[in-house]
Formats: structure tokens, sequence, C-alpha cells
């Protein structure tokens, strides 16, 4: 038997959406949006033509191939925006503007986690969400190594220092955890 390590075995987008309770004409932040857009085209689906998908890196050529395969799939309502998110205030959008910031396997790239989380709530309208999904601290032999891992409990308390309240907790696939915040 062969183990699926690429999208959806290892991580469920449909339930991840599904409980960010993402929906038409939203505005959605993917932040550390990642080459494959795995999170930035279905957003953009569900999102709609009257809905922004803003998909946020730091890696200009991953942006260029997002913005590449938005024109080949017609998706107009996706927007991509270069960021440094470990400061404060660099993403070009404006504050309290969104309705989802997601950070999805972003964090554990960072040693500015806090940081980053602050830019991602700076983004959210009052009663938006939050929503953080990363590895598990569990040992397996692939993803990152486990000392990079970022720890659920300092995510919660974190978010909740800068004035997120824990919605909801879940099993977003077999090695990683979700977490979602309302503001």
């Amino acid at each position: 038997m062969t183990m699926l390590t690429g999208g959806n075995a290892l991580i469920d987008t449909a339930l991840i959406l599904a409980k960010a309770h993402v929906s038409e004409k939203m505005k959605v932040a993917d932040l550390g949006c990642g080459t494959s857009g795995h999170f930035v085209f279905p957003v953009a689906k569900i999102v709609g033509k009257k809905g922004i998908l803003y998909a946020v890196d730091i890696l200009k050529t991953v942006l260029e191939t997002i913005a590449k395969r938005a024109r080949i799939e017609n998706c107009e309502n996706v927007k991509t925006i270069w960021s440094n998110l470990e400061v404060f205030g660099a993403t070009k959008i404006e504050s309290a503007s969104i309705d989802i910031s997601l950070l999805i396997n972003t964090l554990y790239q960072s040693h500015k986690r806090a940081e980053i989380v602050r830019e991602a709530i700076r983004l959210i309208k009052q009663g938006g969400r939050l929503v953080i999904v990363e590895w598990k601290n569990v040992a397996v032999p692939f993803g990152p190594p486990v000392e990079e891992r970022v720890s659920k409990e300092l995510m919660v308390a974190t978010a909740n220092r800068l004035g997120m309240h824990l919605e909801d907790e879940f099993d977003a696939g077999p090695y990683h955890y979700g977490l979602i915040f309302v503001k």
C-alpha cells in the first residue's frame, strides 16, 4: 500500500472550509498560500464572483504561479498580494476588512509566530474568523521536524492574548489540528 502525502490525503480541505463557515460573497485571505493553491481555488469557488480570495505569500514565484492558474481557470476573484507576514501592517489589505484569515501550514515555517498571528488578526473584521491548521506534535516520517511544529496550546494562548475567542478545535486530518477563533 502506498501512502499518499499530498493534497487531501493529509488535510481535509472541505472539512476545514465548512468549519470556517466560508460562504458566498466573503473576503478571505489565505496567508502563506503556497504554490499549489490547495485552499486558494476551492475558496475562490465558494466565495464566488462577488467575493474575494487574497492569496498572500512572501515568495513572488508562488504568487506568479497562483496568478497564472487563476487566469487559466478564469478566477477573477483571486488577488495575489506579496507580504512579509512577520511585519505588522505589511500586508496591503485594509485592516478589519476580511471575513476569514487562513493560516494553514504556515506558522511552523517561522519563529515569529505571534507576529504572524497578530498580522492575520489585524485583517479580520469584528465577528470574523481566524483559522489555524498546523501539524500535530507527533513523530511521523514526513512533514516538518517535531521541534519546528507549533503547539496548539501556545496558539490558543497567543490568539486569546490578541483578543480572539476559541470557537472550535478539530482534527483537520490524521496529522493536523485545526483551531477556529472569532474576533
